[in-house]
């Protein structure tokens, strides 16, 4: 430890920022692993101390995300987001630019309330059953409706971690943080751009292709039930707000095989029906003797099916949990709606800190009922939470140490006396490259040092760098592995990797004509 501590600081700083990298671009270690890496190299190598290369998993940013992650699956998880999304995309017709547009500005408005990838993962059957309805290929829809959530991240504070922890670079740079809507005054260009290019070029642009891996939508799959164990009851009455459906099949040397089912006897515990079985491809009538094999098709509420199909010797062929996401205004959507308004209301007045009003929203889903506790733990992203706990330490090495100081003298001395705007594009395209490879989030943990560093020798304001960041670093459009979203959307709709860059460029030219020159109009220099 004596040896690791005489390394220059600035040298072991710069070396782990680079190793990281190379990690993250790699992508053979995961996320979190190359965090706390990156935290335990601060440390034995003396950098920072121990409790410094630790800070980051106590930063209130951190609990404030991990709380929104809470937030965000009780929007989900109760319907609220299919509702929406159902009441405003069932207006939009089958015109492609109308579904274009109303697609666009539904996604945008919704990842600034439950993040970027919630958007994507709630909004995405619906968007597909919509293609097909319009006879329009999946890949029409699809990558714009990723596209559009990463612009809509910049409506509100919640839209995007990066929001979180630009505002909190700004309080520690001296200056005021951005307020819950002020994120607006850049994102409401931002979405309108975003929506007029996609709905204007993407037809150009983008492949038109099909694909087999379809996600689920609920409405169809119960119909599918209905057909396949030739059920007379109406589809409404399988799958609603309170209860539903769920297939499941028995397993090898479960515990049900020689007993005996029937259509329209409950289960022993009482809470749940058995409609119909299957063996193979034939619908079984009258009483059977249950074997291996056989599928069971099982009927009660969503919360005891949810329970059964965890039970030993059956396998769910879709969960449970996952089917009740896309039931309109399900259980405890109300709650989740007034919880959520509260929470909204606190973050926008600021009469308690970010942090306590995502924790108390958090809390009081748990204890009214809206989300079990191991479905809390469960929706938060532990990847996202370790990745920013591991990367806060780099960037208060950067600022300890010198190294920002450094390497912002290094781009100021390589563009000249050329002023503010010039350092600002130039420092935003450093940031645009980076962010494709990895992370945003650990882009901006790794780049807002620096840029706090410029603003302090040029003596201007840092707010401007700070929130041009931000919306560049939501200009991760390039390549699929820039953000979750872009992933989720490349086998459904059948996207190869050189997609992305065609109708992405477009856009992230905007995203940075818009960092660079309008920025500075709102949040002076």
């Amino acid at each position: 430890m004596a040896t690791l501590s005489r390394v220059d600081p600035v040298v072991a700083t710069l070396v782990i920022l680079v190793l990281a990298i190379v990690a993250f671009v790699s992508n053979r270690l995961p996320l979190g692993i190359v965090a706390i890496g990156v935290a335990l190299a601060l440390y034995f190598t003396g950098v920072l101390t121990l409790t410094e290369a630790l800070a980051g998993f106590g930063d209130p940013t951190v609990l404030f995300i991990a709380a929104l992650f809470v937030v965000s699956e009780a929007l989900d998880a109760t319907g609220v987001t299919t509702w929406a999304g159902q009441k405003v995309i069932a207006r939009a017709g089958t015109k492609r630019r109308t579904l274009l547009l109303v697609i666009g500005l539904l996604v945008a408005v919704v990842s600034a309330l439950i993040s970027v990838n919630g958007a994507v993962a709630a909004l995405l059957p619906l968007v597909v059953v919509v293609a097909t309805r319009a006879s329009l290929p999946p890949s029409q829809l699809l990558m714009p409706l990723a596209f559009a959530a990463s612009a809509g991240s910049m409506l509100l504070l919640t839209g995007t971690p990066v929001n979180i922890i630009v505002s909190e670079f700004a309080v520690g740079a001296g200056e005021r943080a951005f307020g819950y809507f002020e994120f607006a005054l850049v994102g409401i260009p931002l979405v309108i751009g975003t929506v007029l290019i996609l709905t204007f070029f993407s037809r150009f642009l983008l492949p038109q292709r099909e694909s087999a891996q379809m996600p689920i939508d609920l409405m169809r799959h119960a119909r599918m039930l209905r057909r396949q164990y030739s059920l007379s009851l109406e589809t409404s009455l399988l799958v609603g707000p309170a209860n539903g459906v769920t297939e499941v099949v028995v397993a090898p040397r479960s515990p049900l095989i020689g007993s005996k089912v029937f259509p329209g006897m409950t289960t022993p515990t009482g809470d749940l029906v058995v409609l119909a079985a299957r063996r193979g491809d034939a619908v079984l009538k009258g009483e059977i003797v249950v074997q291996a094999g056989d599928a069971l098709l099982m009927q009660g509420r969503w919360d005891d099916l949810v329970r059964h199909a965890d039970e030993e010797g059956v396998l769910p062929v879709h969960s449970p949990q996952e089917l009740r996401r896309f039931v309109p205004l399900g259980r405890g959507a109300k709650r989740t709606l007034v919880i959520v308004g509260a929470m909204v209301v606190l973050l926008a007045t600021g009469l308690v800190p970010p942090a306590v009003a995502a924790l108390l929203a958090a809390c009081a889903l748990v204890l009214s009922g809206v989300v079990k506790v191991p479905q809390a733990y469960g929706s938060i992203s532990w990847t996202t939470i370790v990745l920013i706990a591991g990367m806060i330490p780099l960037s208060t090495a950067f600022t300890k140490t010198g190294a920002a100081d450094l390497i912002a003298d290094g781009l100021l001395s390589l563009i000249g006396d050329q002023g503010p705007y010039v350092a600002l594009a130039v420092l935003l395209l450093l940031t645009l490259v980076l962010s494709q490879l990895i992370s945003n989030t650990a882009t901006v943990l790794i780049v807002a040092p620096i840029a706090l560093s410029i603003a302090a020798t040029l003596g201007v304001s840092a707010q401007p760098f700070l929130m041009a960041l931000a919306v560049v670093a939501a200009a991760a459009f390039l390549t699929p592995v820039a953000t979750p979203a872009n992933l989720m959307v490349m086998d459904p709709a059948g996207y190869q990797f050189g997609d992305y860059w065609k109708l992405g460029l477009p856009l992230a030219i905007l995203f940075l004509l818009v960092a660079v020159f309008y920025v500075p109009l709102v949040w002076p220099f």
